[in-house]
Order: C-alpha cells, then sequence, then structure tokens
C-alpha cells in the first residue's frame, strides 16, 4: 500500500501536479485498515490528470483486487485514461463504475479493455449513458465477444435499445465465459428480447439474465427464463458428467495404471523366471555336460578296467598254467616229501632228542621267567624300600632339623627369659642398693646432725649401718647366685640337645649304612642271574637253530605256494572292488541326473502353471477394461441422446416463438440496423 501512495506522488511530481486531498486520504485509510486489496474511491470527485497518475499507476500494480470507482462523475477523458491504464493490469477482478455517466469515449474505453484485460471477472457499469451511443456501444459489445475472463457484466439503467440488444445478442453468440447479465431497467422492447433469446440458441454458457423493466412480454421472458433454466441444467448436467468422466478417466487412468504395474510386475516375474529357467537351463546343460564327460571319463576307466580284466583273465590263465606247473611241481614236492619223511623216520631219533632238548629248554626257558620274575619283583622290591628308606631318611632328616630348630628357638626363649630375669632382677637390686644407698645418706646425714649425742645413740646409728651392709652383702650373694643357677641350666640343656642330635644323626647313619648294603647284596644276586640267564639263553639259541634249520625246507616251499595263491586271489579282488566302486559312482551319477532331470521338470510345470495364471488373470483385467469402456461409451451415448433431447427442446421452442411472432400484429415489423 505504501508502494502505490509513493508511486502516485512520484508520478505527480514528475507530471508537476499537485497530488489530490481525497486520494491521498483515501489510501491513507487504506494503508491504516492494513493490507486490503480493495481500493474504494466512491464518490470522490477525480480530475483528469488524476485519473491518468491513477491509470498509470494501475496498469503496473499488482496488489488490488478490486477498484471501486462509482459516482465519482468521471469525465470522458479521465474514464478513458483510467480504463487504458487497467488493460495491462493483470490483478484486479472487480471494477467498479456505476454513476459515472459515461457516453461514447468511455464505450469505446471499455471494449478495448475487454479486449485487452484477462483478469476482470466482475464489472459494474449500472447508471451509465452507454446505450445511447450504437457506434460506440457496438465497439463495446465487441470487446464483450472477444473477452475471455468476464463472468459478471451489470449493465442497468443505461438506456439500452432494441438495437443495442441486438449488440449484445450477437456478442453473446461469440462469448463463451459471461454467466451473469443483468439488463434491468433499460429500452430493450419485443425485438430485443427476441434477439437476446435467439442468441441464447447458441450461448450455452449464460445462467442468469435479468430483463426486468425493458418492456419486453411476459412469455419472451419466460422463453428467456427457460433457455436460462436450460443453460443451468446443461452445466449441471455437464458438471455432473465433466464429474463422472473425470472420476471414470481417474478410475480407468488408476486401473490402467494397476494394469500397467501389474503386467510391469508379471512381466518382470516372467523375465526373472525366464532368466532363472534359462539360468537353470544353462546350469543344468553345463552340469549335463559335466555329467556326460564325467560318463565319457566313466566309459573310458570302464574301458580301461575291461582292459585290465582281459588283461587279469590273461594274466589268470597264465597262473592257472602256472599252477598247473605248480601242481606238477607239488606232486614231485610231495616225492620228495616221502622221501623227506623217511629220512624224518630215520631221524626221529634225532627229533626225540631234539624234543627232549626243546623240553629242557622249555624247562630252562621257564626256570629263567621265573627267576626274571624273581629278579623284577626284588629289584621292584628293593627300590620301593630305597624309596621307602630314602623317604624315611628325608622325614627324619625335616623331623630332626625341625626338633633342632624347636630345640635352638625353647633355648633361645630360655635364654631370654634368663636374660630378661637376671637383667629385672640386678636392675630390682640396684633399685634397692640405690634405697639403701639413699637411706644411708639420711642416716649419715642425721648422724652428722647428732654428733652431740650420746653414746647410745652413736650405737644404734652403728648398728644401723652394719645391718645396712649386710643386706646389700646379702642381695649381692643372691644375685650372684641366682645367674650361676642359670647358667648351669643353659649349659644343661645346650648339652643334652647336643646329645640327642649325636644320637638321631648316629642312628640314621646306621640305618642309611644298612640300606646300602643289602642294596649291594641285591645287586650282585642279581647280575649272578643275569649270568644264569644268559648261559641258558645260548643254550636254547643253539638248539633253536638247529630246528630251523630242520623247518626251513617246508616253510620255503609253502610260502612259495602260499604266495602265488594270494597274490592271485588279491589281484582278482582289487578288479572286483574297483569293477564295483565303478559301477557305484555310475549309479550315483545317474541318480543325481535323474533328480535333476525331475527338478527341471518340476520348475517347468510351475512355470507353466504360473504362465496360465498370469494369462488368465490379464484376460480377467482385459475383460473388467472392456466393460468400463462399455460402461463409458454407453454415458458418451446417454449424454449425446441428452444433448440431441435438448437440442430439439430449443428447436421446437424457437419455431414455437416464430410462429408466434410471425401471428402477431407486430411479425411486419423488421428490426432497424
Amino acid at each position: 500500500m505504501e508502494d502505490f501512495r509513493r508511486t502516485y506522488l512520484r508520478l505527480c511530481k514528475e507530471n508537476g501536479l499537485e497530488p489530490q486531498e481525497s486520494v491521498l486520504n483515501q489510501l491513507h485509510d487504506v494503508r491504516a485498515a492494513g493490507d486490503s486489496a480493495r481500493l474504494d474511491l466512491a464518490t470522490q470527485s477525480l480530475s483528469v490528470d488524476t485519473c491518468a497518475v491513477l491509470g498509470r499507476v494501475l496498469s503496473n500494480d499488482v496488489l488490488f483486487a478490486e477498484v471501486v470507482l462509482s459516482d465519482c462523475m468521471l469525465s470522458e477523458e479521465g474514464v478513458k485514461l483510467l480504463l487504458y491504464g487497467l488493460c495491462s493490469n493483470t490483478t484486479v477482478k472487480v471494477l467498479d463504475l456505476k454513476g459515472n455517466n459515461m457516453r461514447a469515449v468511455g464505450s469505446e474505453a471499455l471494449g478495448k479493455l475487454l479486449r485487452q484485460n484477462k483478469s476482470i471477472r466482475r464489472l459494474t457499469l449500472e447508471w451509465n449513458a452507454l446505450g445511447m451511443w450504437g457506434e460506440a456501444f457496438s465497439i463495446f459489445c465487441e470487446g464483450l465477444g472477444s473477452n475471455e475472463a468476464l463472468k459478471q457484466l451489470d449493465l442497468r439503467n443505461n438506456q439500452i435499445n432494441h438495437q443495442g440488444a441486438g449488440e449484445l445478442a450477437m456478442a453473446l453468440k461469440r462469448n463463451t465465459t459471461l454467466q451473469e447479465l443483468d439488463l434491468r431497467w433499460n429500452n430493450i422492447g419485443l425485438l430485443g428480447g427476441r434477439a437476446l433469446l435467439e442468441s441464447l440458441q447458441q450461448n450455452r454458457m449464460l445462467l442468469q439474465l435479468e430483463m426486468a423493466g425493458n418492456n419486453v412480454p411476459s412469455d419472451t421472458l419466460k422463453a428467456v427464463e427457460q433457455s436460462i433454466d436450460h443453460n443451468s441444467d446443461r452445466k449441471s448436467t455437464l458438471k455432473e458428467s465433466r464429474s463422472k468422466t473425470q472420476v471414470l478417466s481417474k478410475e480407468i487412468r488408476s486401473l490402467r495404471e494397476e494394469k500397467g504395474k501389474q503386467f510391469l510386475n508379471m512381466m518382470e516375474t516372467i523375465d526373472k523366471q525366464r532368466e532363472d529357467l534359462g539360468r537353470s537351463s544353462r546350469m543344468s546343460a553345463v552340469r549335463g555336460g559335466q555329467l556326460q564327460e564325467a560318463l565319457n571319463e566313466r566309459k573310458s576307466a570302464v574301458n580301461s578296467l575291461k582292459a585290465k580284466l582281459q588283461m587279469t583273465e590273461a594274466a589268470l590263465a597264465l597262473s592257472e598254467q602256472n599252477s598247473h606247473d605248480l601242481g606238477e611241481l607239488l606232486s614231485r614236492v610231495k616225492l620228495e616229501k616221502s622221501e623227506l619223511k623217511e629220512r624224518q623216520s630215520r631221524e626221529m631219533n634225532k627229533e626225540q632228542k631234539v624234543d627232549e632238548l626243546e623240553r629242557r629248554c622249555k624247562a630252562q626257558q621257564d626256570h629263567v621267567f621265573d627267576l626274571k620274575q624273581e629278579l623284577t619283583n626284588s629289584t621292584a622290591e628293593l627300590k620301593l624300600r630305597l624309596a621307602q628308606a630314602e623317604e624315611r631318611l628325608e622325614a627324619e632328616k625335616k623331623r630332626s632339623k625341625q626338633t633342632l630348630d624347636d630345640a635352638e628357638n625353647l633355648r633361645q626363649k630360655e635364654v631370654d627369659h634368663l636374660n630378661h630375669h637376671r637383667e629385672e632382677s640386678e636392675r630390682s637390686l640396684q633399685d634397692r642398693v640405690q634405697k639403701l644407698e639413699e637411706i644411708r645418706i639420711q642416716l649419715e646425714e642425721e648422724l652428722t646432725r647428732v654428733r652431740a649425742l650420746s653414746a647410745t645413740e652413736r650405737q644404734c646409728s652403728e648398728m644401723v649401718r652394719l645391718v645396712c651392709q649386710q643386706e646389700l652383702t646379702r642381695v649381692r650373694a643372691l644375685s650372684a647366685t641366682e645367674r650361676a643357677q642359670a647358667e648351669e641350666e643353659l649349659v644343661k640343656i645346650r648339652n643334652q640337645v647336643r646329645l640327642e642330635e649325636q644320637q638321631r644323626v648316629s642312628h640314621l647313619e646306621e640305618k642309611l649304612r644298612l640300606l646300602t648294603q643289602s642294596r649291594d647284596e641285591s645287586q650282585i644276586h642279581c647280575t649272578q642271574q643275569k649270568r644264569t640267564v644268559s648261559e641258558l639263553q645260548a643254550k636254547n639259541n643253539h638248539l633253536a637253530l638247529e630246528m630251523e634249520g630242520l623247518k626251513h625246507r617246508l616253510e620255503e616251499l609253502q610260502q612259495e605256494l602260499g604266495g602265488k595263491e594270494q597274490e592271485k586271489v588279491a589281484e582278482v579282488n582289487k578288479v572286483r572292488v574297483e569293477l564295483q566302486e565303478q559301477i557305484g559312482h555310475l549309479q550315483a551319477e545317474r541318480a543325481t541326473q535323474g533328480g535333476l532331470k525331475e527338478k527341471i521338470a518340476a520348475l517347468e510345470r510351475e512355470v507353466k502353471v504360473q504362465t496360465s495364471n498370469h494369462r488368465e488373470a490379464l484376460l480377467d483385467k482385459e475383460s473388467e477394461t472392456a466393460s468400463l469402456l462399455e460402461k463409458l461409451r454407453l454415458k458418451d451415448g446417454k449424454i449425446m441422446r441428452m444433448r440431441e433431447d435438448e437440442a430439439q427442446r430449443a428447436n421446437f421452442l424457437q419455431k414455437a416463438i416464430l410462429t408466434y411472432v410471425q401471428g402477431s400484429p407486430l411479425g411486419s415489423y423488421s428490426p432497424k440496423k
């Protein structure tokens, strides 16, 4: 608001004008009232210069949405300047020019305003004289016909005749936005009413037309009202149909979007399933290739095993030949064995001797075993005794050490006790000596005092001194005897402890000497037993060598036969085991291939089921969309039928009005251009 006021003052200053006080006061009131969007200059007498300045200010203003200039008695030039300024304004929505007695120039300026301005929605032109000037009013009507923003127009009391009404009717035929038109208290007449009624056949947007006080017949007014009602009904039906079409279009759009999303999701899932299927097929192909390669390897291995089997069969045939040869050799060996039996019969005596020697050897071995057992038992017992003796020795050492430590501690405690007792006795004796010395000093002092006394008193003092000396000597003798007794007791205790230690050490040394002597004896006994065992073992070895020399030939022949048979059996078993392992691996691979084939078949079945489900869902959605489109088509057909019905009604009404007009006495008159 302040910017508008400053701009107004600046333009007045630039043009050398004096600002109108009424305008400034009004602007001040508006500024004081707050940020209002209404410029009210009603009943203010505005000069031409003020109108020019206001037009320039309003051309670029973005604040006011309503401008009120009613009853300002504006001049033609002032109105022109104001309206030319408003042509470029984009914020004013309401313009009130009531009661300004506008004429030809004002009508032309209003026509230009309506052609150029795109923001005014309501225009009030009540109590003017626009209809008196035909050409100027036609320019106004041309501007109204080309306007695309105005919705309400007030033309009350503007002296509009039937010719002006015809111009207005032509403008209404071209206008597509005007909804309310007020033509009350003009001079339209019958012809003007007919022209306006005819214009309503083409104008479908006008919803309110006021024509009272215009000398228009009532039937024309009723026809106009019916047309307006038809327009309002059509407007309502159009609104409803538009709302329904919008709702249906939104639903269709949402359904399409939903179908598109579902289709995209389905395609994505199908693509994913295809990718998974392709991946699984590729993996199965790779796996099949690997299995084929493994199968080829297994086949080659089987072929190699077959070759090995043939070789082993050849080797088996060869071994059979060898076995046949060995059988012949065995027959020869049997012959040799019979000869050997004969020899053995001759050597039975030797064998009996050998048996006797074996029995002796066995007895010697048992004896050696017993000796070894006894030796081990004795060594274990000696070791156990030695360990026990060492443990006892250690325990005795610890106990003796503990007793020595205890005796030493006891001796130390007794010595400390005796020293403490001696020190206490010495301290008590010293105290007594000091006391006696003090008494003696006191007595001597008294003697010095009483030297002049009698001889009896001197004798008493001498006797006291003697008693004190005797007591002192007795105390000293007692302390000396006690000290001597304590020293004697200490010497006795030390001697006793030394004797006990010497006795324990000698006892332990005697035990240790006995243990070492027994250990030496057991070692000597063990060496003797080992020597006898070694002699017996030498004899046993000599006899065993003789026995081995006799059995060696039979063992060699039996080993050769057994080795040949074992080699044949081992080779055959090895070939059988390898063949069984290969067959097991091939069966396992075949089982895995069967499982993979079953999985692939299951996946293909799932893919087929999913594709069939998706196809059914797509068919359902397509049927739903088709049904919705059919409903929409039916709605459109219904709307078209309603429009045709309205057009037929309007035609019937027009024909009725024309027949009425032609039948009336006024039908012979033609309107003037």
